[in-house]
Formats: structure tokens, sequence, C-alpha cells
């Protein structure tokens, strides 16, 4: 957001003595056009930024200039205060510290703009738990928040998967280095023994944070949080679909495929058979979908109804056919009270 990125100039050039244009849109991650148009808002709203011309020049703040962010407008302020999740702070034991946080922030704006942070709460909310799901905070998640905010190690109890819906406790010395939360679900990036791994917070036992002094442990600069958990997630998706499903879609079909099953899955497939030779004389595009299981493929392509037709496996096939059989005989009944059709002995899973 605009309001967000003209903070981080002006304090960009409180620490510096001066940068140059190129510094500023590398760091603020735009164009020097908008570096321009920045500055001149800053200058406009009384920020005393001084540019100087020629090879070397560059912009600077005047005489030790301090911002209390009094050149913010309305607009602005408002924008502000969006930047939090307060049921995740709430649940990372933060809630305190964003608060005395969004005081301060107050504190420093001018007298008309002090009711920007009621103004934002009132019109906007997010809401990070999945549909569905009663959101429960997972009882270390405060503890663990703290030793990621403090650089500290943990000593940690973590249900690993075994066989079926097995889980065998394990013990951990873990460095965290980051939390994600995910569709209501929490996530820890930690380095164990030298490699950087995964875990839901919700499957930690027991959690202890470790005195590893003033300083913490030696946190990798290199890490990129961001970066860490999109590569993961994508091996993730990836790694649980499993089995292969040939189906041949309508043009209709092939447009929802991506609604219906997994996204990425969806694309990848579509893309591969139009490169392969594209729709036959008919319209219809035959493509090789990855999906996690023959019983999630069911359930997921029973929505593409006769948009999509499953070529193979032939045991998915038939169990597809049998279920467009009970659903013809269903609503070509008379509705005479002689309720739904039996099972097709073929249904089977």
């Amino acid at each position: 957001m605009r309001a967000a990125r003209l903070i981080k100039m002006v304090l960009l050039l409180q620490s510096r003595p001066a940068m140059t244009g190129a510094e500023l849109a590398r760091e603020l991650e735009v164009s020097e056009r908008t570096v321009a148009r920045d500055v001149l808002s800053l200058s406009e709203a009384g920020v005393p930024v001084y540019a100087d011309r020629g090879r070397v020049g560059g912009y600077r703040l005047i005489g030790g200039y301090r911002t209390r962010l009094t050149g913010l407008g309305r607009s602005e302020a408002e924008a502000l205060f969006l930047s939090g999740v307060p049921s995740a702070l709430r649940e990372m034991g933060l809630a305190d510290a964003a608060s005395a946080a969004r005081l301060k922030v107050s504190a420093a704006l001018l007298p008309e703009l002090r009711d920007a942070a009621a103004g934002a709460a009132q019109r906007f909310h997010l809401d990070a738990p999945a549909w569905y799901k009663e959101p429960e905070t997972p009882g270390p998640l405060p503890a663990i928040a703290e030793a990621v905010w403090s650089d500290r190690r943990i000593a940690a109890r973590y249900l690993r998967k075994a066989k079926g819906d097995e889980r065998t406790e394990i013990r951990r010395e873990l460095e965290p280095y980051g939390l994600v939360l995910k569709a209501g679900v929490w996530y820890l990036a930690a380095r164990a023994q030298g490699d950087f791994r995964v875990y839901r917070v919700d499957r930690f036992t027991a959690v202890d944070v470790l005195d590893d002094g003033p300083g913490g442990f030696a946190r990798d600069a290199a890490f990129d949080l961001p970066a860490f958990w999109a590569e993961r997630a994508a091996e993730f998706a990836r790694s649980i679909l499993r089995t292969e499903v040939v189906l041949r879609l309508s043009e209709h079909g092939a447009r929802i495929l991506p609604h219906v099953t997994e996204p990425a899955a969806a694309r990848e497939a579509l893309d591969a058979a139009r490169a392969a030779g594209g729709p036959d004389a008919h319209g219809r595009l035959t493509v090789t979908l990855r999906v996690e299981s023959d019983e999630v493929a069911y359930s997921q392509l029973l929505a593409l109804g006769p948009e999509g037709e499953v070529l193979a496996p032939a045991a998915l096939r038939d169990r597809l056919a049998a279920a467009a059989r009970r659903t013809a005989a269903l609503y070509g009944s008379d509705r005479d009270g002689q309720g739904l059709p039996g099972p097709d002995p073929s249904d089977r899973p």
C-alpha cells in the first residue's frame, strides 16, 4: 500500500545520510518515477525531503528531521491499521504488544486522524480460519511465538505420522524461524540438525523454550520465510498427487476443471493437453490429470457431470458410470413415492 511505502521511504532516509533514486526504487520495489512522485507527496505533506541534482545526487532529509507520521492523509492512516490480523495476534500472545503499537501510532497522528483505527475496524475484518471448522488455538502456540520472536531454541515433543492414522511421539530440539497461518492451521518453519522443515503446531504435545543467552541462536540471514513456505507448499501439493486419471472434457468441462479438483494440477494437465495437439474435431480435450487417489477423484469428478468422461483407470470409469445410471434413474422416475434407486452392484470404492 502507498501509505506503508511512504512511511518506509521516510524511515530509510532517516537511517542514512542520503539515498539515490535507484537505491530507493530497489528498496521499495517500485520505479524511479514512482520514487520521484512519492518524494513530491512527502514534500507537499511537510516532510523536508531535499533532492540533490547531478550524477552523484540523491535524496536526503534536512536538518536531522524525524517524522511523527503527521504527513499521512485519512485514507492512508486508515490503511495503516489494516496491516494486522487480530485473531492471529491473539493466538500468538501478541495482542497487547500490537495494541500498544497502534496506540503509539495513533498518538503520533494529527488529532483529526486519530479515529482512523476505529474507522478501519468498522469497515474491514480478516477472518483467517477456514469455513466449517471451529477454530482452535494450539496450546503451545504462544510459547512457540515467543521463541520465534526472540530467536530461542525449543525442546519439543511432536506427534509424527506413522502407519495409517497412527502417530508416534518424537523429541526434537528446534530452531524456530517463523510461523505461518494457512486456512486456520498454524505451521512452524524450523531448523533441525541443519535442515529446514515444517511442523503443524497442533501436533506439538509439549514445548519448552530454552535459554540461549541474550542473542538467541544464530539465525541464517538468507532464510526467506515466504519463499520457503511457497516452495514447501508446492512440494506438498505435488507429493499427495500420486494417481493419474485420463479424462475427455468438453469445452465447458475444461473451463471448470480447476474449480472441481486441485487447481495447479488441473492447469498443468490442461496446458500439457493443449500443447500436445489440443481439442479433437468435436472440441473435446483429452487430459492426464494427477489426483490424490481414485476415491478423491471420484468425489471431485462427479461435479463435472456430463462435461467430463473418465477414460482410465477402468475401475474409476465403471464407478462413475454406475453413479450416472443411478442419477438418470432418479431423475427419470415418475416421483410416485418409490424413493431413491438402490445401489448399483458395480458402484464399489
